[in-house]
């Protein structure tokens, strides 16, 4: 064998009180040896996936993981696992819906956050879901965040399964690293340059909830959250779920239209960000969308500074039926009989949810 790659140290966000550090080197069947880590064809990636769900669920291999749907939907079930271990609030939104509307739910999309240079943007994420038949439809600007987004459609809205429901729709972000300025350009790319091929490996870092770059100090934290919120975010989650997103049309109970829901969730006490207000309304009237206000948890930071970082959120959208459609039976109204897609100002106004202002507001 030959000498082993650079691998730097990753932190696992788990609870303000337990805090889990380890390397790829430590996982037997992630040996980063330099023989083993050639430009990954899609079935090493899959390979390497397969192995560490296995690891995190403690599963043994079985009939099921040998069908490419079950080890897709396992797959991102962990990436979802992962996010509901670092987001209280979320999860006790979740609880709280499932409780009302009868155990069962549907999501609209996952979103994902990345550095967008080098390789560690959009595309380092969306290869595991184009290997799985989901395709490019649309690009979204966003100028004075820096940043760019990409949202990929599932290989059917209605006949592929998640847990009971169809598979989401893929929300992924990237901010405009060379747009920003020399100080905080040279924070990333140090970051992204020490991290070796770990953008390669984007989709198991967030199956295993971890960085695929070193445990950033507390002095680089501050550099980015003054100029970018959304990059010092992507410094200290990575690759995790950003949030995920209830189909509030897709709800049977009278909780099944986002207004009803917004007010059932606040009178429970949880506060939704308020950014352009608590719903975020398309242009055209069609898509109605809301959030939460991101978690935080404590992070201890490679200088030995520990404090409360933001995490995610959840949201919820729900998509109106289509003029066209208008006069179809609600029996026979389906998912792609919907607004389709997103909207850059509803999208522009959820980004807030992790912000320092929505976050302020929550605690006061």
């Amino acid at each position: 064998m030959g000498a082993a790659a650079k691998v730097p140290a990753f932190l696992c966000l788990q609870s303000p009180t337990k805090k889990t550090f380890f390397t790829l080197a430590s996982l037997p069947y992630l040996s980063r040896s330099a023989e083993r880590f050639p430009r990954c064809a899609v079935s090493f990636r899959r390979q390497n996936l397969n192995m560490a769900v296995q690891s995190q669920t403690g599963a043994i291999p079985d009939a099921s993981l040998k069908s490419t749907n079950s080890f897709f939907e396992t797959a991102i079930h962990n990436m979802e696992k992962v996010y509901w271990s670092r987001n209280p609030t979320a999860k006790s939104v979740l609880d709280l819906v499932l409780s009302a509307d009868g155990n069962l739910i549907c999501y609209d999309h996952f979103a994902y956050r990345t550095f967008g240079i080098d390789g560690y943007g959009i595309d380092s994420m969306s290869k595991f879901f184009l290997d799985f038949g989901y395709t490019p439809r649309e690009e979204l600007r966003f100028p004075s965040k820096k940043l760019r987004a990409m949202w990929f459609a599932p290989p059917s809205y209605d006949s592929g399964r998640y847990f009971g429901g169809p598979l989401p729709r893929i929300f992924i972000s990237e901010l405009l690293v060379n747009e920003l300025s020399p100080q905080s350009q040279e924070v990333i790319k140090r970051y992204v340059k020490n991290s070796g091929n770990g953008n390669i490996h984007a989709a198991l870092a967030s199956v295993l909830g971890c960085l695929t770059w070193e445990t950033p100090s507390y002095t680089d934290y501050q550099e980015l959250s003054r100029e970018s919120e959304y990059a010092a975010w992507t410094l200290v989650n990575g690759y995790v779920v950003n949030h995920v997103t209830i189909s509030a049309h897709r709800l049977k109970t009278k909780i099944g239209n986002i207004k009803s829901l917004n007010q059932f969730i606040q009178d429970q006490g949880f506060k939704l960000n308020s950014e352009g207000g608590i719903l975020k309304v398309s242009p055209d009237g069609l898509l109605l969308q809301s959030s939460t206000v991101a978690d935080s948890t404590l992070f201890n930071f490679a200088d030995g500074v520990i404090v409360s970082v933001p995490c995610s959120y959840i949201e919820f959208a729900e998509r109106l039926v289509l003029p066209q459609y208008k006069n179809i039976s609600k029996e026979e109204i389906k998912e792609s009989h919907r607004k389709d897609g997103f909207e850059v100002g509803n999208a522009d106004k959820i980004f807030e949810s992790t912000s320092k202002d929505q976050l302020t507001r929550k605690s006061a």
